[in-house]
């Protein structure tokens, strides 16, 4: 099984790679498991346009007895979708509901019931203390991608987690597998992230170049791999793929 985290700033877009990526390895037949690791619950948005998921949290709060399948979604693609959730804004701990779903999960035995070939964690990484390094923990992730683009406070963040990763090594959490560059259009983008990736002796995953066609994706409710497979975005996100089953084969 392919279980890797997608971290990076917030709003840098990791929501919109990580259903896109699903989507990706759905093309390529395989079965795929995302887990949106925010208190937003707007993970797999993307894939579920027409009808939000409810969140593990919410399910745990109602104090009623829930099942795998009212914490488990299949979008209309074939993504499993499952969401942690978050407290009350302003109330209780953010970090609290990704323990919750990945316990919930785990518990009821998702992986084992769904089998999924791939599952992607798709987490806030402004902050990777407490619950927000759960993904990362032994049994979970095996890989951490980091979503950047040449911005100075992107890159910055995508240092700090690099970081993190690199202190959680005694631990057994999971691994570094690279950098996804996802362009901005800003001077020197591919120089500064290049700069990056040398400091923490890593690679660059991909170049996901910047488009329009997101913003359409987004608007009909779609992915970009679903909406325009011939378009240099979708080979970027196919290729990324490919660049991720290869790394797990090492």
């Amino acid at each position: 099984m392919i279980k890797f985290a997608i971290y990076g700033k917030g709003g840098i877009g990791k929501s919109t790679l990580s259903s896109n990526l699903s989507a990706a390895f759905v093309k390529k037949g395989l079965k795929v498991m995302q887990i949106g690791c925010d208190p937003k619950a707007d993970s797999t948005s993307l894939l579920c346009p027409k009808e939000k998921v409810t969140s593990v949290l919410d399910l745990v709060r109602s104090s009623k007895p829930f099942t795998l399948e009212d914490m488990v979604k299949m979008s209309e693609s074939g993504v499993y979708c499952v969401e942690a959730g978050g407290p009350v804004p302003g109330l209780g701990c953010a970090g609290r509901g990704i323990i919750n779903a990945l316990e919930s999960l785990e518990n009821k035995g998702a992986y084992d019931y769904y089998k999924p070939d791939v599952v992607i964690y798709d987490v806030l990484g402004d902050v990777v203390c407490g619950g927000f390094t759960m993904p990362m923990r032994k049994g979970f992730a095996e890989k951490v991608y980091i979503v950047t683009s040449g911005e100075k406070m992107s890159v910055y963040a995508a240092a700090n987690i690099a970081m993190a990763i690199e202190n959680f090594k005694k631990r057994d959490y999971a691994k570094l597998g690279g950098i996804i560059l996802n362009c901005r259009g800003v001077e020197n983008e591919l120089e500064n992230v290049e700069t990056l990736v040398k400091d923490f002796d890593t690679n660059i995953s991909a170049i996901i170049p910047r488009s329009p066609l997101f913003a359409e994706a987004e608007k009909q409710g779609k992915t970009i791999v679903d909406l325009f497979p011939e378009s240099d975005v979708c080979e970027a996100l196919l290729g990324l793929a490919d660049k991720i089953i290869k790394d797990f084969e090492c």
